[in-house]
C-alpha cells in the first residue's frame, strides 16, 4: 500500500521511517530546493534550522524523558543524534550538518521509498502524513484554511547567530558549564555591570529586519533577544545572560554571562545560546561584537526571523491526529501545535503508528497521558482556554507527578510506552 508523507523535516522522516519499516511504499514529498523558505540551508532530510540542542539528557527532565520514550518507539532521529553528538554538558547537542547527513542517509536507504521534490499545494485522497512544519508554504496553508473552514494560527520564531571559535578572544572568554555539570562544554563571555548596560542600550535601539506582511505575534517560548531586552533592563540577566553558576575562581563575579554552545563535532562553530534575533545582519555584527570576547567575532551564520504556522488542533484534529475535515490526513510536527525538535519528531512517530492501525482496519489505540508524548498530544487535542499556543514537553502536562518522584514516573512511563508499542499489532 502507498502512503504519502509531506515534509522532510524531523516529524516527516520519523513518520516515513516507521511506515517504511512496516512494509509500506512511501512517497516522501519535499519542496526544497526549488521552494525556498529562507530558513533551511541544505537539501537534506531532517535538517535543524535553529538551535543544535535537543535539550536535556536527564531522565527526570521532561524533554529527556521524551527522548527516551522515542528511543523505545524506534526513533530515527535519536539514532542520528547519538552518532553526531557534541559536548554540551547535560544537554544532547549535535553537529547539525552531520546530524542531517545521518538522517538523510538512513531514510534514503529504503528501497520502498520514492522521493518527489516539489511543493504540495493541495491534499489528495491517498493516506497522508502532513508534516510540513512551521514553514508550511502559503499555498498549502491557504488550502488548509479552505479545507477546515478556520484560519490557521501563526507565530514568529527566530534562530541564533553562529560564530567561529577561532575568532573568540579567550583572554576574556572561558570554558565552563553551569553549576559544574561534569565538563566544560560551554564558552562563557562575562559582562561587567557597565558593559551589560551599554550592550542592552544598543540592543534595544538596534535596527530590526523588516517583517513584511506578517504581524509580530511572538511565541513566548522563543522570543528574539531584543524583545526580551525591551521588557526591562535587567530581564536578560534573568534569561539568556543569567550569570548564576558561571563565576570563575580568582576573577570578579560577572554581572551577566553569554554562553556559546558547540555547533559542530569538530568544535569550530559555536552558537550564541538564547540569542534568537531579528536584527539586520549589519546590526548583529555591530551589537553582538560589544559582547566581551566577541569584539572580532567572525559570523558564520546570522540570526534569522521566520514565520511559524500551526493549526488550532483542539478544534481541527481527531484523537488519532487525523483532520476532522479530511480523516485520511494525519497531522504531525509543529503544524499540530507542539513546539520543539524532539516534540515534533515524537508526533511523527505517533501519527504513523495511528495511520498504520487505521489502514490495517484496527481500532484507534490511545497512548496513556502518563507518558510524556501522550500528555503532550493530549494537550494539543484537548486544550481548553482562550488561545491555543504551541507547547513544549514539560512536567506540568502530568500534574499528578511530584518533583521528588519524577525518576519513578519516568520509569513507569517507559513501561507504558513498551506496552503501547507491543500492543499495536493486537
Amino acid at each position: 500500500m502507498t502512503v504519502h508523507v509531506i515534509g522532510g523535516g524531523l516529524a516527516g522522516i520519523e513518520a516515513a521511517n516507521y511506515l517504511l519499516r512496516h512494509g509500506y511504499h512511501v512517497v516522501l514529498f519535499e519542496a526544497r530546493p526549488a521552494y525556498q523558505d529562507n530558513a533551511h540551508h541544505t537539501e537534506l532530510f531532517g535538517e535543524l534550522v535553529c538551535s543544535n540542542s535537543l535539550k536535556s539528557k536527564a531522565l527526570d527532565n521532561a524533554c529527556g524523558l521524551l527522548k527516551e520514550e522515542m528511543r523505545h518507539m524506534g526513533s530515527i532521529t535519536m539514532e542520528s543524534a547519538a552518532e553526531s553528538e557534541v559536548p554540551a554538558g547535560n544537554a544532547l547537542s549535535v553537529d547539525r550538518d552531520l546530524f542531517a547527513q545521518k538522517n538523510h542517509a538512513k531514510i534514503t536507504s529504503f528501497e520502498n521509498l520514492d522521493i518527489v521534490r516539489e511543493e504540495v499545494t493541495a491534499l489528495g485522497d491517498a493516506p497522508t502524513i502532513l508534516a510540513t512544519g512551521p514553514l508550511t508554504s502559503p499555498a498549502l496553508l491557504e488550502h488548509l484554511c479552505s479545507l477546515v473552514g478556520k484560519a490557521n494560527l501563526s507565530f514568529f520564531d527566530a534562530s541564533a547567530p553562529i560564530v567561529s571559535k577561532e575568532s573568540i578572544d579567550f583572554e576574556k572568554a572561558y570554558f565552563k558549564s553551569r553549576y559544574e555539570q561534569g565538563d566544560e562544554s560551554y564558552i562563557n563571555c562575562p559582562f561587567t555591570r557597565e558593559e551589560y548596560f551599554r550592550f542592552v542600550q544598543e540592543l534595544t535601539h538596534a535596527e530590526k529586519a523588516l517583517v513584511h506582511e506578517f504581524d509580530t505575534q511572538y511565541f513566548e517560548g522563543c522570543l528574539p533577544v531584543e524583545v526580551i531586552a525591551s521588557r526591562g533592563v535587567e530581564t536578560l540577566r534573568h534569561g539568556p545572560l543569567k550569570p548564576f553558576g558561571l563565576a570563575r575562581e580568582g576573577y570578579p563575579k560577572p554581572y551577566a554571562v553569554l554562553q556559546l554552545r558547540q555547533d559542530t563535532k569538530l568544535g569550530g562553530y559555536f552558537n550564541l545560546v538564547g540569542f534568537q534575533t531579528n536584527l539586520t545582519y549589519s546590526e548583529q555584527r555591530r551589537v553582538f561584537r560589544m559582547i566581551p570576547g566577541l569584539e572580532k567575532a567572525e559570523f558564520l551564520r546570522y540570526g534569522l526571523m521566520h514565520r511559524n504556522a500551526y493549526l488550532d488542533s483542539p478544534s481541527l484534529l481527531n484523537d488519532d491526529l487525523s483532520l476532522k475535515a479530511k480523516d485520511n490526513v494525519f497531522v504531525a510536527g509543529q503544524l499540530s501545535g507542539v513546539e520543539g525538535y524532539v516534540e515534533s519528531a515524537a508526533t511523527g512517530i505517533l501519527a504513523a503508528m495511528n495511520l498504520d492501525r487505521k489502514l490495517r482496519g484496527l481500532p484507534f489505540q490511545a497512548l496513556s497521558n502518563k507518558t510524556m508524548v501522550g500528555a503532550l498530544v493530549d494537550y494539543i487535542l484537548h486544550f481548553h482556554g482562550k488561545k491555543f499556543e504551541p507547547m513544549n514537553a514539560n512536567w506540568a502536562l502530568i500534574p499528578s507527578v511530584l518533583k521528588s518522584a519524577r525518576i519513578e514516573a519516568a520509569q513507569e512511563s517507559l513501561k507504558w510506552i513498551d506496552q503501547f508499542v507491543e500492543g499495536l499489532d493486537e
